[in-house]
């Protein structure tokens, strides 16, 4: 009877030992997952906000120290931000950034409207070829903005609308669209058809149910949408480069096209102040929105 006893206690001991061993082992692999993951986010952001830092710590440099490879800010001075904001080329700046502003809200606008409407096509009414025109939409912005530069030039040279906004606007709506078509399609396809169906039978016409309720519920995905869209066109220089005018040109163009003060000689520390002046906002504004911004990428995510 003892010998059994102590068997039992024997295993019971042995059950516990193992236990403990398999707890460790996953207290282990959960603390090596989670310092992977931060390790992953840390090289992440360090390769993406290096750019950023390197030319915020280049606008402050001395001109002499352009080249400078110090990591931290040496010799630091305002007088870059100063050649920024000058006379003539700070008019010049905020002119180019009102010409971006008109651009970027006026591609926005055309893009959310016509986007919101294709995507609601798309996602909640069946039509033949429906995946045929999707993937059409989608084609459409893969085509290489170099590879369309030149018959644009040519067909705006042709009606005379050169260094005119329309000329700035329209090519880039065509690469906004698709991104705001896929973004919205892939929301409004998850969400339930019972809250349309609810809407009609409380005697909503279909107009009606697309107002009051599909577009408040897609809200975030707009609201994402818009922001992501103006960004894009924000940072557009290709086309703008060539089919722009100093009246119309934006302020990508308009900083690479700041020669500065002295001869023979590229002010990249006044540019890099510019560049700096130009980011700063729209970084702000990304921070200030980050939630908006996650909640309308992540709402069509999950089904139900």
């Amino acid at each position: 009877m003892t010998t059994a006893a102590a068997r039992v206690g024997t295993r019971a001991r042995a059950g516990v030992e193992e236990q403990v061993d398999v707890n460790r082992a996953a207290v282990s692999r959960r603390r090596w997952t989670s310092t992977r993951t931060w390790v992953q986010a840390a090289v992440i952001i360090v390769w993406c906000l290096l750019p950023f830092y390197w030319m915020v710590v280049t606008s402050f440099r001395d001109v002499g120290y352009t080249f400078d490879t110090a990591f931290w800010p040496t010799h630091v001075t305002l007088d870059n931000y100063v050649t920024a904001l000058s006379t003539h080329w700070g008019n010049h700046l905020g002119h180019a950034l009102l010409n971006s502003l008109i651009i970027g809200a006026s591609v926005t606008l055309v893009a959310l409207i016509v986007g919101v409407f294709a995507s609601y096509a798309l996602a909640r009414i069946e039509f033949r070829f429906k995946g045929i025109v999707l993937g059409l939409i989608m084609g459409a912005s893969m085509f290489p903005g170099v590879a369309l530069l030149t018959p644009l030039f040519q067909l705006f040279t042709n009606i005379g609308w050169i260094g005119t906004y329309q000329a700035l606007i329209i090519p880039e709506i065509s690469f906004a669209l698709p991104l705001a078509v896929y973004t919205l399609t892939s929301f409004l396809r998850e969400m339930p058809w019972d809250l349309e169906e609810a809407a009609r039978i409380d005697g909503c016409t279909s107009a009606q149910a697309f107002r009051k309720v599909i577009l408040p519920l897609a809200a975030p995905a707009v609201f994402t949408t818009a922001i992501l869209t103006f960004i894009s066109s924000w940072n557009e220089f290709l086309i703008s480069s060539q089919l722009s005018s100093d009246r119309t040109q934006p302020v990508t163009v308009a900083i690479a096209s700041f020669t500065g003060s002295l001869p023979h000689q590229v002010p990249y520390t006044a540019i890099m102040a510019a560049g700096t002046i130009v980011t700063v906002p729209l970084v702000i504004l990304v921070l200030i929105l980050q939630r908006r911004i996650v909640a309308g990428l992540t709402a069509g995510g999950v089904k139900g």
